[in-house]
């Protein structure tokens, strides 16, 4: 009777050994078909929050741009070194003439910076929107202002107001009506609940050679400076509380703001406001626009026909360097802004930004950017009065 070997069951050394080669092969591509998804996801994520950002960032400046100079188109107003206190802390965007500092009244006032500019928009809410009194005596300090009507029609208790000289030369002053109107008498007392008031203009203006603007209700005085600060779009403003004296964060991941004005440089009787304006040039400095020698005077800030905003977004997760890589390529070069020339036979001022941010722990490279700008043109100077 012959026996048969019996052939031990299971797998040998060697199946055991190409199936783990096998499978660890498996893991290694299933991994990096994971890490190629999640790289994707987070690209397409990122530029979806960038845009996301950016469009909010731009829609809110549009809408000031829009409606700024409205009260404060008129010539006599309109660029004029004007003095303000705020008891709630707001300060007037700064800016020069001839190489002195001013704080002008405009439509907008741009500070440009090395990466983000500050950019400035002033409006008021007062239903005429021009000035409907004048000085009926000397003004030399006080608490009161004499004008030439009994009850100026529309000025009321609360309201903001300019005090400016007629014709246009020195200086301008706002305060806020502290009393109902009577006997040709505007109040502007000093008291907690009048925040633009120190009891004094400050000035002296002769009777029958100024005239007093309404902005309408102070707590609805649209004074708003934008900026941008450690990857923070925000907004200082006078009709926001808590937002007056410390800038408020309003958009995340917002590398920087860029503006520029957009001059109407037509010369001699070519030069037809209201007409229309037209924007002849653009810069991100004040120019002499109005061409009689001096930068920074009240028929320059006259001749911004619109402005010209970039905000310039990122991702909200910075990407990490390519397998092998020390540094990362998402973005590889800085961004350039203003590079169209638009309108059409207006020449470009191309503007480059540097996209690094202060105290950030990822380097600028490992992050996606969207720009966003657009024109907005300052419609309240073409409908000056």
């Amino acid at each position: 009777m012959s026996t048969l070997a019996v052939r031990p069951r299971g797998f040998s050394l060697v199946e055991l050994l190409v199936s783990v080669v096998i499978g660890l092969l498996a893991v290694m591509f299933a991994t990096k078909l994971m890490i190629d998804g999640e790289q994707s996801k987070s690209s397409s994520v990122g530029g979806s929050d960038a845009m996301q950002n950016g469009m909010l960032a731009l829609f809110s400046m549009q809408n000031d741009a829009a409606q700024a100079g409205w009260g404060l188109n008129d010539d006599l107003v309109n660029g004029c070194n004007t003095a303000f206190t705020d008891r709630q802390g707001y300060v007037l965007a700064g800016a020069t003439r001839d190489g002195v500092a001013i704080t002008p009244l405009a439509p907008a006032v741009i500070a440009s910076g090395a990466q983000s500019d500050t950019v400035t928009f002033y409006a008021g809410t007062g239903l005429a929107g021009v000035g409907s009194a004048r000085l009926n005596k000397n003004y030399d300090g006080g608490a009161t202002i004499e004008v030439d009507a009994v009850a100026p029609f529309g000025f009321q208790q609360g309201d903001a107001i300019v005090v400016a000289p007629e014709p246009a030369g020195s200086g301008c002053v706002v305060a806020q009506i502290s009393a109902a109107p009577a006997a040709s008498i505007l109040q502007i007392a000093s008291a907690p609940a009048y925040r633009f008031n120190t009891g004094n203009l400050n000035a002296t203006y002769i009777g029958g050679m100024a005239r007093v603007f309404n902005l309408g209700p102070a707590a609805k005085l649209s004074f708003h400076t934008w900026s941008v600060r450690n990857g923070m779009l925000q907004l200082r403003a006078t009709d926001l509380a808590g937002a007056s004296a410390q800038a408020q964060p309003v958009v995340g991941n917002v590398v920087a703001l860029k503006a520029q004005y957009g001059f109407d440089t037509r010369a001699g009787n070519a030069f037809q406001p209201k007409a229309g304006l037209q924007v002849g040039r653009w810069s991100s400095l004040m120019i002499d626009a109005d061409g009689d020698g001096s930068i920074g005077d009240a028929g320059d800030w006259q001749r911004i026909a619109a402005l010209r905003i970039a905000v310039i977004a990122r991702s909200a997760v910075a990407e990490r360097p390519a397998p092998g890589a020390t540094t990362c390529t998402a973005t590889t070069a800085p961004v350039t802004v203003f590079g169209t020339a638009v309108p059409a036979g207006v020449a470009a001022a191309a503007v480059d930004v540097p996209l690094a941010v202060t105290n950030d722990t990822a380097s600028w490279t490992c992050y996606r950017y969207r720009v966003f700008d657009t024109i907005v043109p300052i419609r309240n100077a073409g409908w000056r009065p």
